[in-house]
């Protein structure tokens, strides 16, 4: 049995980028589906030449609490996955790294949102500059021990999924996952 897309019958913005789409199923329901048409995301993670994490510690309202990231945000019009990386990498630390190695992209949520995330690794990130944060931003930036991170994911601390599928995407690059 092949897999069949939904027939759209009927398409409505609710907002630029928020489509809500009547479609009809294979079994011929109707059903209303939501897609969020998200621009690229990109996230780098950055390690020091002593083998340190750079992680950041930000607000994140939908959960109301602050999260562990690593660096990375919205692809811009215009940009490459990896001009975005390397722009929001020194927006949100202030750190820079002279090659970006693409680990992996994936869909953060395919069943509502549009929208690829590529993952990065930088070595030898150091930091060049200072933060320059959006509005809506309130970064802390931290410098974590790589095998630190492990065990905070193991322990439940790094949740965020795009961030622990990067981390993922990395060790796998990294040759340590048996």
């Amino acid at each position: 049995m092949s897999l069949t897309p939904w027939k759209i019958l009927e398409s409505k913005y609710l907002r630029p980028r928020y489509r809500f789409d009547q479609v009809e199923l294979p079994t011929g329901k109707v059903f209303e589906a939501v897609a969020l048409e998200f621009r690229s995301w990109a996230a780098v993670l950055a390690l020091t030449k002593n083998q340190e994490v750079v992680l950041i510690r930000q607000y994140r309202h939908g959960v109301r609490e602050a999260v562990w990231e690593f660096p990375g945000g919205v692809v811009d019009d215009g940009e490459s996955p990896l001009d975005g990386a390397r722009r929001e990498l020194l927006e949100e630390t202030g750190y820079t790294a002279s090659k970006l190695i693409e680990v992996g992209k994936f869909y953060p949520n395919p069943a509502l949102q549009t929208n690829l995330m590529y993952g990065y690794v930088a070595y030898d990130a150091e930091k060049t500059g200072i933060q320059k944060l959006d509005e809506a931003e309130d970064i802390e930036v931290h410098l974590v021990p790589f095998d630190e991170l492990i065990a905070m994911t193991k322990r439940g601390e790094f949740l965020n999924g795009l961030q622990v599928a990067l981390l993922f995407h990395a060790l796998a690059y990294m040759n340590r996952i048996q």
